[in-house]
């Protein structure tokens, strides 16, 4: 049962390079983080004939992927591709503030990477610094899911434990939509960890490590 709060602002035209959205800002009551929400209705003005369950991407806020590019993670790339996803097919790119490096924030996330430059793997670095591997609560997510009439979605991730969470908060997860983008050299081994000690499912990068042997 979820009993977060959040409450919604207006809803507001965004026009962007993968077409236009409407947004909206969420404020969870409890923490006073905000959010954001970004839905369409696709191409097609809504879903295709199958009435699929939208699309929906539980993005976590990831400043050095998401504003600066950065090639240590995959996460810029994933949000350009939900946002291109359903600019096409409709559905919603949920911005998920306040969850910078799985949770730990911002400044800590740079202490792990340098501990990372040390060695660390991504998991190893988080529990170094004596922080939790994954932090990150989807209460407000699923709050907002509810409020924007999302009780049942397709979710556009590779992490189980995303849709084992939002089950457990009362959202209906009809089927799983890969989110995976080419690995490079800079983050293969951080996508190796994820697939390997958090579960996530990465079926391309076993052909990448293929073509790298």
């Amino acid at each position: 049962m979820n009993t977060t709060n959040v409450t919604g602002g207006p809803v507001v035209s965004l026009p962007t390079a993968f077409g236009q959205f409407a947004t909206q800002a969420w404020t969870d009551e409890l923490t006073g983080v905000e959010h954001l929400s970004l839905s369409s209705h696709g191409v097609s003005g809504g879903q295709d004939a199958g009435n699929e369950a939208p699309l929906v991407r539980m993005h976590s806020e990831c400043l050095t992927g998401d504003v600066f590019s950065s090639f240590r993670c995959d996460c810029g790339e994933q949000l350009e591709q939900a946002l291109h996803l359903v600019a096409e097919q409709g559905g919603t790119v949920l911005y998920l503030r306040g969850q910078e490096g799985r949770g730990i924030g911002l400044a800590n996330k740079m202490r792990a990477y340098a501990l990372q430059e040390a060695g660390a793997d991504t998991v190893e670095a988080n529990e170094q610094l004596g922080l939790p591997v994954d932090a990150r609560d989807y209460q407000a997510a699923a709050a907002i899911l509810q409020q924007l009439g999302l009780g049942a979605i397709r979710l556009l991730s590779n992490n189980l434990e995303k849709r084992d969470k939002l089950l457990l908060h009362g959202i209906e997860i009809t089927a799983m939509v890969p989110s995976e983008v080419p690995a490079r050299a800079e983050n293969q081994r951080y996508l190796m960890t994820k697939r390997d000690r958090l579960n996530h499912q990465l079926p391309l990068l076993a052909d990448h490590e293929l073509h790298q042997s």
